[in-house]
């Protein structure tokens, strides 16, 4: 069967590999990975995102981003079928070639301890959109689950304004409500959700209000619908009906070419019954086709995702490895 090119804006399967680097991203016979080479061929897979996220137990410094980084060339960039996505031109020549696009983002700054240049030299090194933290306080902002429920530091705000100046995407999905705001005044560049739903729909602090969401779609950033269990239903066994109505949510908000996926495939150790890998992902489409035109769903896999990056990566690759 024949997909649309697929687009994921997260995964977790960098972080999966820090933890163990014996999985193998090219054939996992451990059954431990969600997201490997065949299963995103067998989606239709066009790009992936793959975070370096580093697990709260391992030190806070810039070693184990650097070894994140080693992993993602070593063990995803030497596979064949992959291209870096550094820019614009990188995802036309991975399309050219019949290969899947790679796109390392980084979820939380806390290993760059506050140092610009590390995150001068990630740049070079192929990072292309970041989250400035996760889920608790760092020294660039505060996430969704700190008590204090601050912004961003004045640090915070310099790392905003250097990220637009090189051409790095922002990620909002894991700041507090007062932190989304404050970088959406800051920054002046569109930004994007990767992997948040509605939260009027499922009322979870990592989920976006509806206000959150029309700020999104009127500087043209992109939302990522997630298929995290407990942000798509409150209560009882998540669907993949449920999943329809979020996104039915951001489309009834003046969001139908705003909308992306942004799985979490690896991050989660539960799943939605038929949306556990990529290669379920398709059946998300065929949910679909009773509320949605082709070009719609489309849209929704991967069109609106490649529009926005090429929009907003650099022209060139010039300034990658």
């Amino acid at each position: 069967m024949k997909h649309d090119p697929l687009v994921d804006f997260h995964c977790d399967v960098l972080s999966k590999l820090l933890g163990d680097e014996s999985l193998s991203f090219d054939n996992d016979p451990t059954g431990k990975l969600d997201v490997t080479y065949e299963r995103l061929a067998q989606a239709g897979g066009c790009i992936q995102a793959f975070a370096i996220y580093i697990p709260e137990h391992m030190e806070r410094g810039l070693r184990p981003v650097l070894r994140s980084v080693d992993l993602f060339y070593r063990s995803i960039l030497s596979h064949p079928g992959i291209k870096l996505i550094c820019s614009a031109r990188d995802i036309n020549e991975a399309q050219q070639a019949g290969r899947i696009g790679a796109l390392l983002t980084l979820e939380g700054v806390d290993g760059l301890q506050e140092d610009f240049s590390a995150l001068r030299v990630l740049f070079h090194l192929g990072v292309r959109s970041i989250g400035l933290t996760w889920n608790h306080a760092n020294w660039a902002a505060d996430g969704v689950l700190e008590p204090r429920q601050g912004g961003l530091t004045g640090k915070g705000r310099r790392l905003v304004k250097l990220c637009n100046e090189l051409g790095i995407l922002l990620d909002v999905s894991h700041l507090t409500d007062k932190g989304f705001w404050e970088l959406a005044d800051l920054s002046s560049k569109p930004f994007i959700a990767s992997h948040s739903n509605s939260r009027a729909i499922c009322d979870h602090p990592r989920n976006l209000t509806d206000d959150q969401i029309r700020a999104i779609i009127a500087v043209d950033g992109r939302i990522g619908i997630t298929f995290v269990p407990w942000f798509v239903r409150k209560s009882g066994e998540a669907t993949v009906t449920d999943v329809i109505r979020h996104i039915e949510n951001v489309c009834e908000l003046g969001g139908a070419s705003h909308l992306m996926l942004g799985s979490d495939y690896d991050g989660i150790d539960s799943h939605i019954a038929g949306l556990s890998h990529p290669g379920e992902t398709p059946r998300l489409a065929e949910a679909m086709q009773p509320y949605y035109t082709d070009e719609q769903i489309a849209g929704f896999f991967g069109k609106n995702a490649i529009q926005f990056l090429e929009s907003h990566l650099p022209s060139n690759s010039s300034h990658s490895i």
